[in-house]
């Protein structure tokens, strides 16, 4: 299967929709914003902070992009794209074989070394998230539903039903950030993946009783 036809995430098809009205201009911005935001972090990043570390203006990062919140938006969703093993997480998900394995190898997938920088990413945006109720409602829909909800729809094709596929892919998602926090913090990677084997087992076991 060729990356154009591989399944794309809920998190995949808004980046595809963010980048169909984009311009060559536009495009350069943002992969410069996405550079500085991996590199540096989005913790008390101003858009002045922004257009100085990019060599722009914010003149020119709101006519492209309407806001700082949006920018930062799309520069995340850009950076997540620049992870393959993250982005092509839910193909292997969804491809045969037994699920216990799939699941297992998704924690390898998010686990791996290459992606430390995107995961502390994320977690930066999501505490900058918690000082505002607007962006926070907004950040947390889209960060907590839709890998639950990516994750339920492979479920479902195992023979869950709808709800009870959601509250496994909810719990499955939960145990992934919790021990991708643990790992940030240098916790130790094989006693994480046994943690994350034995919460696995009693997910599984405890939705086939």
């Amino acid at each position: 299967m060729s990356e154009t036809t591989m399944p794309r995430t809920r998190h995949q098809r808004e980046f595809d929709a963010d980048r169909a009205a984009s311009s060559p201009e536009r495009e350069r911005l943002l992969g410069l914003v996405t550079d500085l935001i991996l590199r540096d972090g989005v913790i008390d990043l101003s858009l002045s902070a922004i257009a100085r570390g990019i060599g722009s203006n914010n003149r020119m990062l709101l006519y492209y992009f309407g806001s700082k919140e949006k920018l930062l938006h799309e520069a995340s969703l850009a950076a997540f794209e620049r992870f393959p093993r993250l982005g092509t997480m839910f193909v292997r998900l969804a491809e045969p074989g037994d699920l216990f394995e799939r699941l297992d190898g998704a924690w390898a997938d998010l686990a791996a070394d290459e992606n430390r920088p995107y995961i502390a990413l994320y977690f930066q945006r999501f505490g900058v998230a918690m000082r505002d109720r607007e962006q926070w409602h907004a950040y947390v829909d889209r960060s907590t539903h839709y890998w639950a909800e990516d994750l339920a729809d492979i479920l479902r094709d195992e023979g869950y039903g709808a709800r009870e596929a959601l509250v496994v892919a909810t719990q499955i998602v939960a145990t992934w950030r919790g021990l991708q926090i643990a790992l940030l913090a240098d916790g130790d990677p094989a006693l994480l993946r046994d943690a994350y084997r034995a919460s696995l087992r009693s997910v599984l076991t405890s939705s086939e009783g």
